[in-house]
């Protein structure tokens, strides 16, 4: 276990898994978080005391995409067992797909009716959300997709594998390889421009210029791989977590890497990190098990 350093969360949901946690969402309304875990269970968690809500099994086993659609009315999730599925909040399933391939990275962009997935099979697929039908695929990644992200206004997609590379590419483009990261990285985030975009690594910040594909890797205070990314909707606060030799939980400078703010490590690795839309709440799961809510408006006294 690590040493319990930083700002201490509001809220500990202990065992909310029966395993590891995987994936968190929030609701735009941030009224509810949402967390999948490698048990195959979405879970419901009332903001901001933590309450329990709704809980259901989805899929045959972990939960690696999760977000709420329709003005928080419903729910899609992604899983290793290939499938995707749309969700009533109360756990009834409104309509399902079953993917070629197991998933292991997922975004969405509901206003242009995008998923994008990642998959064990090194494509990255993107299919209609209306209906889930597929819309394209791309023969990316020597190993699985470890991560995928898209940018609304630039039109840009963009992919990480386990093979170390790294894709950028537009719809009717074909795909481009950026500079190799020193080692994998795990999740990726455009920034507001869509010029650069931002990756994790073992203790690395990694910052593509994505017109010249250039690299700059920067120094963090992660003590293990910088696992997940979240970047606020104000467009300068970037929330990082990491695993393997740590579980740190930071606030990084997006252009440094250096750290802004310290939270409170978790047991064991961390998994996920994800920021509420209007900026109240920090949350996230590791393979303790637990998820932690930082209400960052009224702190932990």
């Amino acid at each position: 276990a690590c040493a319990s350093t930083g700002i201490a969360p509001n809220v500990i949901v202990d065992s909310a898994h029966y395993n590891q946690g995987h994936v968190l969402a929030f609701a735009d309304a941030a009224d509810v978080l949402a967390s999948g875990g490698s048990d195959g269970f979405i879970r419901l968690w009332r903001l901001p005391d933590g309450a329990p809500v709704a809980g259901w099994r989805a899929h045959e086993n972990s939960v690696y995409g999760l977000v709420f659609l329709q003005r928080d009315r419903a729910l899609l999730s992604a899983g290793y067992d290939g499938r995707l599925a749309v969700w009533q909040r109360d756990g009834r399933l409104e309509r399902e797909r079953i993917t070629p391939s197991p998933i292991t990275a997922f975004t969405v962009d509901e206003p242009r009716d995008i998923v994008l997935t990642g998959h064990e099979d090194g494509r990255v697929r993107q299919w209609r959300l209306a209906d889930l039908t597929l819309a394209a695929e791309w023969v990316l990644h020597r190993d699985y997709v470890r991560a995928v992200a898209l940018h609304r206004a630039t039109d840009r997609f963009a992919s990480s594998g386990a093979d170390g590379q790294v894709f950028v590419w537009r719809t009717h483009e074909p795909p481009r390889a950026l500079a190799a990261p020193p080692t994998d990285a795990r999740d990726l985030v455009f920034m507001p421009d869509g010029e650069h975009l931002l990756g994790g690594g073992w203790f690395k910040l990694f910052r593509w210029e994505v017109a010249s594909g250039a690299l700059k890797v920067l120094p963090t205070e992660h003590g293990g791989i910088v696992v997940s990314l979240h970047l606020g909707t104000d467009g300068r606060t970037l929330a990082s977590i990491s695993r393997q030799l740590d579980s740190a939980v930071y606030f990084l400078d997006p252009e440094t890497g250096a750290t802004v703010r310290r939270f409170q490590r978790h047991d064991l690795c961390g998994e996920h990190v994800r920021l509420s839309a209007n900026g109240r709440y920090l949350a996230t799961t590791a393979d303790d098990s637990s998820v932690r809510i930082w209400d960052l408006l009224e702190p932990k006294k």
